[in-house]
């Protein structure tokens, strides 16, 4: 209730702003990045679980753990009283804006789970309207990117978006992981792309992966929110026991046909003994062997789940799943007509390889990898992507721009909304800003 009052401005929908000359904008999130809500079968009742910082960590392991079902291809919760939906209010933009819109969120203004929020704003602002120019995709990211529910809703919510501004085709602002969504439609409805859309900007996209980031996730979990937010929040172990049994992390492991300037690695110092004599060795793991760290670390990995224990090791099935992804994301050909724009981030150490344990404290057995606090080697990106990896899309871009900004913070930043107005049209001032042609630029 407190939500209603006046901790936070009010935001304006953008009635009564011209929109006749505007295409309309599909903004899609990435990982991570849309709100989830747990909906009772039986009464329809809906409870959101990602994300929230009240009461987050036992919500998330009643309701959003999960398994994976070969058989359908999908990741499914383990409470079979209900399902996982995507809130669809506000076209689709409710989702995507505040990933936990209450009230002291609000009040304190926690930016950790302000996601779309400043770039909804800032495109109302130049006079892009809910409903008529500007729609919003949250999907249920645990998911493949190829699965058919996120295929189809995408496609929808394409056509909607063309509908509803009379015919006008679509510009569409990913982020992160769902620039691998979008790739994949590509991949298999090109088509249908081609038909619906005008331009795709893209925001931090992992084309090739994210190796330190995906790899440490899969060993030892993720971290969403840091500082004092995390004591209210889901804890990293929580985390990691959802992300062994998604598909949609196994899709952003690092690419092992990529052509990179230094393959990536998961390194390991083990104990070794000979002859009596103990010593230390440094192991290590390309993208192609590490399959064999993650299978042997994770042997003994399960979760306790209303009496039950249920046994979550590396998942081959996903496994083989995500290879054929990474084929349709590589075979992936941007279609005639559609422009495409890459908005990537720098200045930040961004884990690369990673390493468990130290020379002078190895690693006994590879099942306490995931019990270890990792080491990393940085190379430059946004925090989470690395440069290397989200410039190397394989498309013709109109632009490439690096923006020195990390990975969430990309979503308010001042010159990438710059760059997305003057590539919207929407701001032609003697100022803006100016940048290289189908050239790489650095922007600070």
């Amino acid at each position: 209730m407190l939500g209603d009052f006046c901790c936070f401005r009010s935001r304006s929908s953008g009635k009564d702003a011209g929109v006749s000359d505007r295409d309309p904008v599909l903004l899609v999130s990435g990982i991570g990045g849309s709100m989830l809500h747990s909906k009772w079968k039986k009464f329809g009742f809906q409870t959101r679980v990602w994300v929230r910082l009240l009461l987050a960590d036992r919500e998330f392991k009643k309701k959003l753990w999960s398994v994976y079902n070969p058989r359908t291809g999908y990741t499914e919760s383990l409470d079979d009283g209900t399902e996982i939906v995507v809130p669809e209010d506000d076209y689709g933009l409710y989702a995507i804006d505040i990933l936990d819109p209450s009230a002291i969120v609000k009040c304190l203004h926690l930016t950790e789970v302000y996601h779309f929020h400043d770039m909804i704003d800032m495109l109302i602002g130049c006079g892009y309207k809910k409903g008529t120019t500007l729609f919003g995709y949250g999907y249920d990211f645990r998911q493949s990117n190829r699965i058919e529910k996120l295929k189809d809703g995408f496609k929808e919510k394409l056509e909607t978006a063309y509908k509803a501004a009379s015919g006008r085709k679509v510009n569409i602002i990913s982020h992160s992981m769902g620039g691998l969504l979008v790739m994949c439609f590509i991949s298999l409805h090109n088509d249908v792309f081609s038909k619906y859309v005008n331009k795709w900007i893209c925001i931090a996209c992992p084309f090739q992966g994210a190796p330190g980031c995906i790899n440490d996730s899969l060993l030892t979990g993720l971290q969403f929110v840091e500082g004092i937010e995390s004591y209210f929040f889901v804890s990293r172990w929580t985390m990691h026991q959802l992300l062994v049994e998604c598909p949609s992390i196994y899709e952003m492991l690092p690419n092992p046909d990529f052509k990179w300037k230094k393959q990536p690695e998961i390194q390991v110092w083990r104990n070794q003994s000979e002859d009596g004599e103990n010593s230390t060795k440094l192991e290590s793991y390309g993208p192609t062997e590490s399959v064999i760290l993650f299978e042997e670390a994770l042997r003994h990995n399960k979760l306790n789940y209303q009496g039950k224990t249920v046994a979550l090791p590396f998942n081959f099935s996903i496994l083989k799943w995500a290879s054929g992804t990474r084929q349709i994301l590589n075979n992936a050909q941007l279609p005639k007509g559609v422009s495409f724009y890459n908005i990537y981030g720098t200045s930040f150490d961004t884990p690369f390889d990673v390493c468990y344990g130290s020379e002078t404290s190895p690693i006994e057995d590879l099942s306490e990898v995931c019990h270890t606090v990792p080491q990393y080697s940085y190379v430059d990106g946004d925090d989470s992507v690395p440069v290397e990896s989200a410039k190397a899309d394989g498309f013709s871009a109109t632009e490439r721009v690096g923006v020195a900004a990390s990975h969430r913070e990309l979503l308010r930043n001042k010159t990438v909304f710059q760059l997305i107005k003057k590539w919207l049209g929407v701001e032609l001032s003697t100022d803006q800003l100016k940048t290289a042609k189908v050239m790489d630029a650095i922007l600070q």
